[in-house]
């Protein structure tokens, strides 16, 4: 069975500590999009660690982790994610990565820093990590994948005609230095070495795997409102974000994936630039980042101060839909206990129109939140395992998204750690 877990939001919903605690019933966990750009926070017995490129189950020693076709491998930083976990006493994974998987090369990095360096203050708020000019060589096709560094000959040619091109734009757009073909080629060598004892054909690997009746975890990264298609474009990721990408970046029939967990957080935050119609500002945001998280609201990747607002009905509930959620996993509820009341964004004004349907981005830019304002609990909810134990106000606020997502939430999560859920 293939169960996909996704977020709903703009990315930091706590998508790493449901897969590592839903990776106990899987046998695979997949990543099928996206890179080193955005970081999985987790907490469990080995201690505390953010994942960037590593499928967030990589903690059991019965799952195997498997990098698809879909992601941007920056096959340095694999490897030394990997050291870092063995090195902290995790026992080494069981890793495969498909030879469709498409290189990160040392200047897509460059290129994602010179960019927003030109860009100055119209940028995208980039990580940094290479993913644009990654993306974007993919489908110029001018990318390197992973087979092709299996025939010398072939890899030589590319690497010549790749250089070319890239090189004239490093002169003439961003006066930086050329890149040397032979260096770059040398360094593809290395690459070669490192994950030649990991290739294989994923999709051939997964379809033996769903014959065998094995559990596969389709893990997303960031959420629906950084796809690039349905998210707040332009300020949004360079890969489709969405469960359904998930069969393409995966190497697995569309019908497999029976159900899809979406990840949604009790409050709003976002790191990089682009609308966010629930966003406070303030002591009312800095107490909120102060409080969130595990020890506040900063990016995984990029230790950024997140941006930070209250829930937003209509750009959650748009999320499941474009996700097809069939569950929701509610997180950080735990963190809303020092409130009095909280606001519930349930609708957007825009020139004077109320809508409760998530619009395009130049529609959104002119959107003000609709707020209902929810009773707080005033109580640490830490601990509880059992739903009926949460306060009244507590579970009315729960029942309230519920019925706003109109999915049914399955999981709550009341604290960072691995067993802090509650199955509702």
């Amino acid at each position: 069975m293939v169960k996909a877990i996704v977020g709903a939001n703009w990315g930091d919903e706590g998508k790493g500590k449901i897969t590592d605690m839903l990776g106990k019933e899987a046998d695979i966990i997949v990543r099928f999009q996206g890179g080193s750009n955005a970081g999985h926070t987790i907490i469990n017995d080995y201690g505390k660690f953010a994942l960037h490129l590593l499928p967030s189950g990589v903690f059991y020693e019965h799952t195997t982790s498997v990098i698809g076709n879909g992601v941007a491998l920056n096959i340095p930083y694999l490897f030394k994610e990997v050291k870092g976990l063995v090195d902290r006493g995790v026992p080494m994974p069981k890793i495969l990565v498909s030879d469709r998987a498409q290189i990160m090369m040392p200047y897509h990095i460059l290129f994602d820093q010179y960019e927003e360096e030109r860009l100055g203050g119209k940028s995208f708020g980039s990580t940094k990590s290479g993913i644009a000019p990654f993306y974007s060589d993919k489908y110029a096709k001018i990318g390197f994948q992973v087979s092709e560094l299996f025939d010398a000959e072939v890899l030589r040619d590319k690497v010549n005609r790749v250089c070319e091109l890239k090189n004239v734009i490093l002169e003439h757009l961003y006066h930086k230095p050329a890149i040397d073909p032979e260096e770059l080629y040398q360094t593809l060598l290395e690459y070669k070495s490192m994950v030649e004892p990991y290739v294989c054909d994923v999709s051939a690997f997964l379809h033996e795997a769903l014959k065998e009746g094995k559990n596969i975890l389709l893990e997303g990264q960031l959420g629906a409102l950084k796809d690039p298609d349905f998210g707040i474009y332009p300020m949004v990721t360079s890969s489709s974000t969405l469960a359904a990408y998930g069969a393409i970046g995966a190497g697995l029939p569309a019908y497999e994936i029976k159900n899809v967990v979406t990840v949604v957080k009790a409050y709003s935050s976002a790191v990089g630039a682009g609308e966010f119609v629930s966003e406070i500002f303030g002591e009312e945001a800095d107490e909120l980042r102060k409080r969130g998280g595990d020890g506040g609201e900063y990016g995984a990747t990029t230790g950024r101060p997140r941006r930070m607002g209250w829930f937003d009905a209509v750009a959650s509930r748009y999320g499941c839909r474009m996700q097809g959620a069939t569950e929701v996993a509610l997180t950080v509820l735990d963190v809303l206990g020092y409130l009095e009341t909280l606001p519930v964004c349930v609708g957007y004004e825009i020139d004077g129109v109320v809508t409760k349907d998530f619009p395009t981005t130049v529609k959104l830019a002119k959107a003000k939140p609709i707020y209902e304002y929810l009773p707080g609990w005033k109580t640490n909810i830490r601990g509880i395992t059992n739903y009926q134990d949460l306060p009244e106000n507590c579970k009315k606020y729960i029942e309230f998204i519920e019925k706003e997502l109109e999915v049914p939430i399955t999981l709550v999560s009341n604290g960072p750690g691995r067993d802090e859920i509650i199955r509702k």
